[in-house]
């Protein structure tokens, strides 16, 4: 009875692994991207961050100033998804095992691991755009 049992959910095991393999690779995908999107921004702004710095900002101001549009970007897109995925649920529904097609913990989980790893994502140009000299970065171009 348990080989008939493993045979039969074989298949959702591997469509299920398969899922979440692709799902952790274009998590990846999305934080090296937004990395790199926002570690250009903080580049372009070299010259703006080095004046701020040079007028008193300090540096939790200079990584709000790069860490908020990505995380606004982020909940923009995390909307969509949620969107998109209750609209979508009725063809999920034959590929999920053991979790409903509406289930609000994994919604809730998914967003918040999104948000964290924005946040690290932008955290970091972030705090290496803070860590330059004032002078140095008035000096460039």
């Amino acid at each position: 009875m348990a080989s008939l049992l493993a045979d039969s959910t074989v298949r959702r095991k591997v469509v299920l692994s398969l899922m979440g393999a692709f799902a952790a690779v274009a998590l990846l995908l999305a934080a090296i991207g937004t990395y790199g999107v926002m570690s250009v921004a903080a580049n372009q702004r070299v010259r703006e961050i080095g004046i701020r710095m040079a007028l008193g900002a300090q540096r939790r101001d200079i990584e709000r100033l790069i860490v908020r549009p990505g995380l606004f970007l982020a909940a923009a897109g995390i909307a969509a998804g949620i969107l998109s995925a209750a609209v979508l649920a009725r063809l999920m529904r034959a590929v999920l095992f053991a979790v409903a097609a509406t289930d609000v913990v994994t919604y809730a989980s998914v967003s918040f691991l999104l948000i964290v790893v924005t946040l690290v994502a932008c955290y970091v140009p972030a705090r290496r755009a803070t860590r330059q000299d004032p002078l140095t970065a008035l000096r460039t171009e």
